[in-house]
């Protein structure tokens, strides 16, 4: 399964340089990780947060691109992590940006990491059978 966003690129997106600023893309980059999230759950809450992104820049985007093209997929899940792979497109197709991000699950009440439950394993890993 891969989740699907696109993104108008704002004027406050754009930096000095004319292009979209390297921090945005982390933005860019959560809301195609949210999208994932609730295709997966649903109307569930699924308490997360992120432990690593990496990202590697291929090419400038602009305000002139209107948008951005970002999805998500799950690559892989541990104890209580979840691997996930994403990319920023232009609209043409051109890669502006590759990701690989790690989320842990969360427990609400206590604030640390907890282990994935059998049922959330299970849908974990059916997204991962389907790439």
């Amino acid at each position: 399964m891969e989740a699907e966003v696109r993104i108008p690129i704002r004027w406050r997106d754009v930096d000095a340089y004319g292009h979209v600023n390297n921090a945005v893309f982390l933005n860019y980059l959560e809301e195609a990780r949210d999208r994932l999230v609730s295709s997966l759950f649903g109307d569930a809450s699924w308490d997360f947060v992120v432990a690593r992104v990496a990202i590697d820049y291929r090419a400038e985007l602009s305000q002139s691109d209107g948008e951005a093209v970002v999805r998500c997929r799950v690559t892989g899940i541990g104890t209580s992590s979840v691997r996930t792979a994403e990319e920023v497109r232009k609209t043409d197709g051109t890669l502006a940006a590759e990701a690989a991000s790690v989320v842990v699950a969360r427990d609400p009440e206590t604030g640390t990491s907890r282990p994935l439950s059998d049922e959330e394993r299970a849908t974990l890993q059916g997204a991962v059978e389907e790439v």
